[in-house]
């Protein structure tokens, strides 16, 4: 719970420190890019994230790999912000918790389905306006896959879910059984 909390502050401040949409993607996109270049040098990684380095060594040499690539001044003030306080670690979250928030901060509800098979043009676009109506505002959808599911779909928007699956009218109904 304490990282859920640390991960929606961090990815808070790099939003509102973004002037524009612009700005945003190029942010995401450069974090993005160092969280892949991490995870090509494992060594490297485990040395970032070791508790046996103090944190200015870790910052120094943190400093040392940004300053040889293009990223903007922002981006590394975040990186050796999360380095600093021994938070790179969620940097993959913070990554993956970015859009949610920079959609909500523009009026854009975010919805991940989650099915069986993939879902049809057709079907996207029909759930993306009946989840547009629910909601009252635009919505944006990130689809995955979940075999657990046996068919059906499973919507969920932050801790809400709305469940129209198999597996979950299974779940409600050995529920009903057990209360009787």
């Amino acid at each position: 719970m304490r990282s859920q909390i640390l991960i929606q502050r961090y990815a808070q401040g790099l939003i509102n420190s973004a002037k524009n949409v612009g700005e945003f993607d190029s942010l995401n996109a450069e974090l993005s890019e160092f969280d892949n270049f991490l995870s090509s040098y494992p060594k490297l990684h485990d040395t970032l994230q070791s508790p046996f380095l103090p944190a200015t060594k870790k910052k120094e040499i943190a400093a040392q790999i940004l300053e040889r690539t293009a990223v903007c001044n922002k981006s590394k003030r975040f990186l050796l912000l999360l380095v600093e306080n021994d938070r790179l670690m969620l940097l993959p979250e913070i990554l993956e918790f970015l859009p949610v928030l920079w959609n909500e901060e523009q009026g854009i509800s975010t919805f991940e389905v989650s099915s069986v098979i993939p879902l049809s043009p057709d079907q996207k676009k029909r759930l993306k306006g009946k989840l547009a109506l629910l909601e009252k505002r635009p919505v944006t959808l990130t689809y995955k896959m979940d075999q657990s599911l046996i068919g059906g779909l499973s919507i969920r928007k932050g801790n809400i879910v709305y469940d129209a699956s198999i597996q979950g009218d299974l779940e409600r109904l050995k529920q009903k059984i057990v209360e009787e």
